[in-house]
């Protein structure tokens, strides 16, 4: 998970750096590019978490990221201000992340569940 992250960062850095110099296409590009980059910081902050609260709160947080991020190349996409594949493509790893962020928390919440009726 932590390469993972840290590759859908790196492509969108990428993405962000092909964007037309425009006040619209850096708007929306530097919208995606702090969302989409902090996906992977808020999971190595959510493996060093104390409890299994803070874990799940980070794991949450990476969630809201990566929709937020979706959001923005969704208007990137639709806005033609970069080719739609590109943006499809990292839509795509936003999505198979989301599902594996969301499986990570709902393991966390059992687990947590499990421990209070002990």
């Amino acid at each position: 998970m932590k390469e993972r992250t840290k590759g859908f960062a790196l492509k969108v850095v990428r993405l962000y750096a092909s964007l037309p110099k425009s006040v619209v296409a850096q708007t929306l590009g530097k919208q995606v590019l702090r969302s989409g980059t902090s996906v992977g910081a808020h999971y190595r902050e959510a493996i060093r978490s104390r409890s299994d609260a803070e874990y799940i709160s980070k794991v949450e947080g990476a969630l809201q990221e990566l929709e937020e991020t979706g959001y923005w190349l969704e208007l990137l996409a639709d806005s033609e201000v970069c080719q739609v594949e590109a943006a499809a493509a990292l839509r795509r790893e936003a999505d198979e992340l989301t599902a594996m962020f969301v499986s990570c928390a709902k393991k966390a919440k059992a687990r947590k569940g499990q421990r209070s009726e002990e």
